[in-house]
């Protein structure tokens, strides 16, 4: 399905929207972030896809490769210990960040406990987060959460909490457990009374659009060099971090947004239709993980609304076929890891490419430059082995290969 979103503006960044998210705060979250031992010292590589482009019809791809941000494999390492620094500040004002992270309070925070329910990617960087910090941590999984994403998690000491049930299930059983015990939700999920959170995560995750305009500075003279940005769907919490700020920066000369999710996790889709936030239409369930949500943030619809052009959903079988375009590379292209949520991205610039019209409804032609942002590696390595039968180690292999080569050309 392919939405055109009427809502949609090209106008200044409304200053209600700054309030609450602004380039400012994502600075000044990189800059301290930055020095948690658990995130790498450098940006994560932008990679240009000149065959991917090509095939496509437009004149580059560029893919923000996040599985080399940390050793926890995904963009969440982005956001989940940005807002538990900052609810551990709420708390203690005259703290500094970077103590926090490091752990020097962590004596005195010690009875502190944090919840949240994940598919996976955040409940492993707030575990990560919270060992660093010094606080406990619990973790609720719905049962299609595999066993391998299981001990991933509780290998950072995290409390691991079953149900049955769906994301959205584990989401309320997350906020009943705070609220019978005390507890702080850490959830990148916004729902009515819980926002400041949320806003948190979402702050952290303008890391990534503020390297990738840097490592492009030299050639886009002040203007975006990007002509259309293609982002993961799920709660929306992503999509809005990096709307955010490209409206902010950009304003009336923003760039194309494009927002993908699954065809059975449609709730921002159908948030585009119906023009406030949704569920989804179907069973959630589905292979890209990370986005198997069915209820829209309502502070993410908030960013969503006004600034996402088209809204498109994604069959299962598209996102396994673009991880493996992703993982053969080209000639030119490099070999890429990227799990089952993180080449969604690349599946939704495959799907529109393929048909005229829809491609026409993008705006994509010969001169389009496209930003995608490949969210995650195989952060379960055998569910990443099972649907391309290779492990990621062989691609990443393949991905040496292919350097050494470019090396020598």
């Amino acid at each position: 399905m392919l939405v055109r979103n009427a809502r949609a503006v090209r106008a200044p960044y409304p200053e209600a929207l700054h309030r609450i998210l602004s380039i400012d705060e994502a600075r000044a979250t990189r800059t301290w972030l930055s020095r948690w031992s658990l995130l790498a010292p450098e940006p994560t590589p932008l990679h240009r896809l000149p065959d991917l482009a090509q095939a496509c019809g437009v004149a580059e791809v560029f893919l923000k490769d996040e599985s080399l941000r940390s050793p926890l494999g995904s963009f969440k390492a982005l956001g989940a210990p940005a807002a538990l620094v900052r609810l551990v500040l709420r708390r203690h004002p005259d703290w500094n960040a970077e103590a926090v992270l490091s752990g020097e309070h962590a004596n005195a925070l010690k009875d502190l406990v944090v919840v949240s329910a994940t598919d996976g990617n955040h409940g492993r960087a707030l575990a990560a987060a919270a060992r660093s910090v010094g606080v406990r941590c619990v973790i609720v999984l719905h049962r299609h959460v595999s066993a391998e994403r299981e001990r991933a998690i509780a290998d950072f000491g995290a409390e691991i909490v079953r149900i049955e049930g769906n994301y959205d299930a584990s989401v309320a059983h997350a906020a009943q457990l705070a609220e019978r015990h005390g507890w702080q939700v850490v959830s990148d999920t916004a729902y009515p009374g819980y926002e400041d959170v949320p806003r948190d995560v979402m702050q952290g995750y303008g890391t990534m659009v503020d390297e990738a305009l840097e490592q492009l500075a030299a050639e886009s003279d002040g203007a975006c060099p990007f002509s259309h940005v293609v982002l993961q769907g799920g709660v929306g919490g992503l999509a809005a971090g990096v709307a955010s700020y490209l409206w902010e920066r950009f304003g009336e000369r923003r760039p194309a947004l494009i927002v993908a999710e699954p065809r059975q996790a449609d709730c921002l889709t159908r948030s585009a239709i119906e023009g406030r936030p949704a569920v989804a239409t179907g069973s959630v369930d589905s292979v890209m993980a990370g986005l198997a949500c069915g209820e829209t943030s309502t502070l993410a619809w908030r960013f969503l609304e006004p600034s996402v052009d088209l809204f498109l959903t994604l069959e299962d079988e598209e996102a396994v076929g673009a991880m493996r375009r992703l993982a053969e590379g080209s000639a030119r292209d490099l070999p890429v890891v990227s799990g089952e949520s993180g080449a969604a991205s690349a599946a939704a610039l495959l799907q529109l490419a393929r048909s005229g019209a829809a491609k026409a409804q993008a705006g994509l032609d010969a001169s389009s430059r496209v930003l995608l942002i490949s969210t995650e590696g195989a952060t379960a390595p055998s569910v990443y082995a099972q649907l391309l039968g290779r492990s990621a180690n062989e691609v990443l292999a393949a991905q040496r290969e292919w350097l050494g080569l470019e090396t020598r050309r």
